[in-house]
């Protein structure tokens, strides 16, 4: 008799990364795929040999990985993208997020959650009210027309993920987990439950999550992927998805409308100018005169790197903040040039957690819909604003809660992926429900869920992200890219996602690559640090600080004795440091050679053409 993948997957709920595992670091010159799931890496590795480019095989990614990881990203939520066009050496962007109902307002939205007056309140994540119009289908078209290769057409690129959808996949570990995890709420969150659940007529109502290695079939979600590469924008936002997207909000009590959808169909993906910064600190300018290897390299720079991030509405802006703090607490000597042995130690992850610290206290008052509401971008990463912020920092105790500055008067689970094409263009993209499945509401027929990303907005009358209507929320998904800032060649297409935790994990990865001189996997590997669980809100990010298993005891009781509160993280509880991927890209020969870790708290892989 065979097996089954009950045989195979014994238990119910494994330790998560029972024992070390090594990984190498994956080298390709034509090309790479970084992703959570395998099955998604081929659907792009598949576009790249069919002669599209990385933006091409990004959108491909971004579908697969709605079939095979619906639980972190999706159609119904929304996506942010970097581009780097190695002909022209520039870094564009595109915002690709949704706005709140044009028939909203703030008194609305407080009498539906039922609160009193000045009770502040906030957006359920579960409440049909955090629904905001999916802006990931417009992102994945405009993607495509803005920075695709123009040699396959939107069928060609979603295939790949329409043959998932119709002959099924086979379940992954972690993706089998995080839909168990969500299978009550999936069931509570609308009548329409069943499209998302596999048949079996032993579980309650003939329907269960699906289990490690187990065949899925979503034929609903397959037919909107046919219907947005047949008609476009207008297969999503007009016509039957649209209607039932519409109608199973509007049952539940939310605002959405039709003529929500069409205007952002019409205006919704907006392109956008990326910000950066350029780094010097830690000694990067003497590691990037390095190869991988070590030994020196005559095509590396010696004066640092230009990291980038997608501007506001995104909360990019906090890792480079992080980082231009950084610098600054080294120029004024707050904090020393730490060694390769020092990676980790008591007094790097002090300094990295104060630096975030401060960033987050003015991301959490500033960031929010730029179209609606001026942030001061530019000013908050300008190096006199970080100056004064770096100020803040004492070396020998935790800060208390931090407020936010004023920039403006001082003159001064989500998916990440990353791919690069034998050109050497490289994209970094962000496709993201927000939290886990979202709301779990399901549009019938439709085969995926709403985000939840209106649970971002703010309910306080004042606030700069207070929710109104037709604005876009605080948004914690946030792509990343390095040039060389001597020559703006490509370094790296890398990011780190998982809500707050998404800017810690930029500032760690990179700082582990440039400043201790690890290769990209060993990066990805080395334990992390999370502020606030990675989901924090006002009361609790500034709070506890969790370490990942692998630092050490002796650090623990370092930062403890700092003023820090600390907890140690293992397990299946390690998944809140965030999953990340980079791709680094070095010229031999006149070719570009690509060298890709994939993070093990995924389920991926980086796969080479």
């Amino acid at each position: 008799m065979p097996l089954n993948a009950s045989a195979i997957y014994p238990s119910s709920d494994p330790e998560f990364i029972s024992f070390p595992s090594r990984r190498s670091v994956v080298h390709s010159a034509n090309g790479i795929v970084a992703c959570t799931q395998p099955l998604a890496a081929q659907a792009g590795q598949r576009i790249l040999r069919a002669g599209g480019n990385a933006a091409d095989a990004a959108v491909a990614v971004a579908a697969a990985l709605n079939m095979t990881e619906p639980a972190s990203t999706g159609i119904g939520g929304d996506i942010f993208c970097l581009f780097y066009n190695a002909k022209t050496k520039k870094v564009e962007s595109i915002n690709g997020s949704g706005r709140s109902s044009g028939s909203g307002s703030l008194e609305q939205m407080r009498k539906d959650l039922g609160l009193k007056s000045g009770e502040p309140g906030t957006i359920p994540m579960t409440s049909v009210q955090a629904v905001t119009t999916p802006g990931a289908a417009a992102g994945w078209v405009d993607t495509i027309q803005k920075f695709g290769s123009g040699k396959l057409s939107m069928e060609d690129i979603l295939i790949p993920a329409i043959e998932l959808g119709e002959e099924g996949f086979p379940v992954s570990e972690l993706s089998s987990l995080f839909w168990r995890t969500s299978e009550k709420s999936i069931r509570n969150a609308s009548p329409n439950f069943g499209e998302m659940l596999k048949k079996d007529s032993k579980a309650p109502d003939g329907k269960r999550a699906p289990r490690p290695g187990e065949l899925f079939y979503n034929p609903t979600l397959a037919n909107t992927f046919r219907l947005l590469a047949k008609h476009g924008k207008a297969g999503f936002y007009e016509g039957s998805v649209a209607e039932a997207l519409v109608k199973v909000v509007q049952d539940l009590g939310g605002h959405l409308t039709l003529e929500d959808l069409k205007h952002h169909a019409q205006t919704g993906t907006e392109e956008t100018s990326p910000i950066s910064l350029i780094f010097k600190g830690q000694d990067i300018g003497a590691v990037q005169s390095k190869g991988l290897d070590g030994q020196p390299s005559q095509t590396a720079p010696s004066h640092g790197v230009e990291v980038w991030e997608h501007p506001p509405n995104g909360q990019g802006i906090v890792a480079l903040m992080a980082l231009g703090i950084l610098q600054e607490l080294e120029n004024t000597g707050k904090i020393r040039s730490f060694t390769e042995k020092e990676h980790n130690c008591t007094e790097y992850l002090h300094a990295l957690i104060e630096a975030l610290r401060i960033s987050f206290a003015d991301a959490a008052w500033f960031v929010t819909d730029p179209n609606v509401v001026k942030v001061p971008t530019k000013e908050m990463i300008s190096k006199p604003y970080l100056a004064e912020r770096a100020k803040l920092f004492d070396p020998k105790k935790a800060s208390e809660h931090p407020a936010h500055g004023s920039p403006a008067h001082n003159h001064s689970d989500t998916v990440y992926f990353a791919t690069t094409d034998k050109d050497g263009n490289g994209c970094s993209f962000i496709n993201s429900n927000f939290g886990g499945f979202g709301t779990c509401i399901i549009p019938k027929g439709c085969g995926f869920t709403l985000q939840n990303r209106g649970a971002g907005f703010s309910l306080e009358d004042g606030h700069p992200n207070v929710f109104a209507p037709g604005k876009r929320p605080y948004h914690t998904i946030i792509p990343s890219m390095i040039t060389n800032a001597d020559d703006g060649s490509l370094h790296s297409v890398y990011g780190v996602m998982g809500g707050f935790m998404q800017p810690q994990g930029h500032v760690q990865v990179l700082l582990n690559m440039l400043a201790f001189k690890y290769e990209p996997q060993s990066a990805l590997d080395a334990p992390r640090f999370c502020i606030g669980a990675g989901m924090p809100n006002q009361g609790s990010l500034l709070d506890t600080i969790y370490l990942e298993d692998g630092i050490s005891e002796k650090v623990k009781k370092g930062l403890m004795a700092l003023g820090h509160s600390v907890e140690m993280v293992k397990g299946h509880g390690r998944g809140l440091f965030g999953r990340g991927q980079v791709i680094r890209c070095h010229m031999e020969d006149g070719r570009h050679v690509f060298s890709a870790g994939s993070d093990p708290r995924g389920d991926g892989a980086a796969f080479p053409v």
